[in-house]
């Protein structure tokens, strides 16, 4: 029998890859404004664009939203499909400081 793969679009997992954890070399980091994002500031089960789009699946469906840093390598498709623009994209410098 084929062994079939489990992670597949927004409903894989996070895992190590051949690089490992890839918030050891990514340079940009995502930063949710939870009073505009919308599932946080409804505290609704609602939008979840960002964890539909991740290709990585580091988006958690969650109130408030989560997003693991060890894993997420920093592409900023999140940030791109986000309706009211509450995630932004931060050098790591700058989020290490926040």
């Amino acid at each position: 029998m084929e062994k079939q793969d489990t992670n597949i679009a927004g409903i894989c997992s996070p895992a190590i890859g051949e690089a490992g954890k890839t918030g050891d070399w990514s340079d940009l980091k995502p930063v949710i404004d939870h009073t505009k994002c919308i599932p946080s500031s409804k505290n609704k089960a609602a939008c979840f664009l960002c964890w539909l789009y991740c290709p990585d699946g580091v988006v958690s469906m969650s109130i408030p939203v989560r997003i693991n840093l060890d894993y997420c390598k920093g592409c900023g498709i999140c940030a791109e499909e986000c309706p009211p623009n509450a995630i932004r994209m931060v050098r790591k410098v700058e989020c290490d400081d926040e």
